[in-house]
């Protein structure tokens, strides 16, 4: 059964929806995506790994949010398995939980890899098979499955080669699931560079970043839920990566 509040929300028939799970969706992309969700009044399920204070807020909106921890296989399926006892039909699963860790000489590189692999491919890949069933079974183009991958798929990175490289595996993940799961399922892929800067970038930081695309401006996480509704929204488009990277690839 779905958390108290979504089922207030289910019994007044204002929600046309199943839910959408969107993994780290308690900071950032993923909470201005949820927010966006329970405006529309689409119900909203979200894992978050540890406390955070927009949590309370989103749970008041109507939102069921599941402690999750992905660093193992097991705590990857038992989540799995906590969102099957919610509901029986999931409208999306969007896959934005990620973690940036660089090549660092305080971490043995196969630590870095194995982490980089355990939430960007290991928790995809999963979830979307435990979860396959939640997500068939809603007419032609009846669900969606989006991966947030990143800019840094198609130049690599000197600084962050096991993020890349994961990412990649994502990005790759998503032509398979698409021809895994179509016509039922969509699977679609966002990779974007630059969207939100974090409160701790000096104006040095800030500039550099900025110079990098062509549109020099920190558009902020409307871009990303737009393209997510523009996703769902679509009976058509599967099997691709949007970029949202403001030309970056043109200079």
């Amino acid at each position: 059964m779905l958390c108290q509040r979504v089922q207030e929300l289910y019994l007044t028939d204002f929600i046309p929806s199943a839910p959408v799970l969107i993994t780290g969706g308690a900071k950032r992309i993923g909470l201005a995506l949820a927010e966006s969700m329970l405006e529309k009044k689409i119900p909203v399920i979200v894992s978050y790994r540890q406390p955070y204070p927009a949590l309370e807020e989103l749970i008041k909106k109507g939102a069921c949010c599941i402690q999750a921890d992905f660093s193992e296989n097991a705590g990857i399926l038992a989540f799995a398995e906590k969102v099957r006892a919610q509901t029986g039909k999931l409208r999306a699963i969007i896959h934005n939980a990620s973690s940036w860790v660089a090549e660092s000489p305080d971490t043995a590189p196969q630590d870095t890899m194995a982490m980089m692999l355990q939430i960007h491919v290991y928790t995809p890949y999963l979830l979307n098979l435990e979860l396959e069933e939640c997500l068939r079974g809603q007419g032609t183009a009846g669900a969606d499955i989006i991966h947030i991958t990143d800019f840094v798929v198609e130049k690599g990175s000197k600084k962050h080669i096991a993020y890349s490289a994961s990412k990649a595996a994502l990005d790759n993940m998503t032509l398979s699931f698409a021809r895994k799961l179509a016509p039922e399922v969509k699977v679609n892929s966002i990779a974007p560079a630059l969207i939100l800067f974090n409160p701790e970038d000096d104006a040095s930081y800030r500039e550099h970043a900025l110079n990098k695309s062509l549109m020099k401006i920190e558009p902020g996480e409307s871009e990303i839920v737009n393209l997510v509704d523009y996703i769902m929204r679509s009976k058509y488009v599967t099997g691709k990566t949007l970029g949202v990277d403001g030309g970056r690839r043109l200079r």
